[in-house]
C-alpha cells in the first residue's frame, strides 16, 4: 500500500465495511436488514487506485497485504455516472 502511494497511484485508501447495513431494493424501494449477501460475495472494504486500464489495476492490486491472509481482490473501474 505505502508502494502505491510513493508511485502515485494511490487515490483513496479507503476504509474496512461494517458487517451490518440495510437493503433497498426493487421499484418499490422497500427498506430491509442487510447485506444478506453469501458470505463468498461480502465485500470487506475498498481501495481507490489510478491505473492506466484494467490490466494495470490488476496488477498493481498483487501488492495487496490480504494475499497474506489467504484473501483475494475484485478489480473493477469506477462507473462515471453524469449529473
Amino acid at each position: 500500500m505505502k508502494s502505491l502511494g510513493e508511485k502515485g497511484h494511490m487515490k483513496d485508501v479507503g476504509n474496512p465495511l461494517e458487517p451490518s447495513g440495510k437493503v433497498v431494493k426493487g421499484k418499490d424501494k422497500a427498506v430491509t436488514d442487510g447485506p444478506f449477501a453469501e458470505a463468498k460475495d461480502i465485500v470487506g472494504g475498498y481501495t481507490i487506485v489510478e491505473a492506466k486500464d484494467l490490466a494495470h489495476a490488476a496488477e498493481l492490486s498483487k501488492g495487496c497485504p490480504i494475499f497474506d491472509a489467504g484473501g483475494w481482490v475484485e478489480v473493477r473501474p469506477i462507473m462515471k455516472m453524469d449529473m
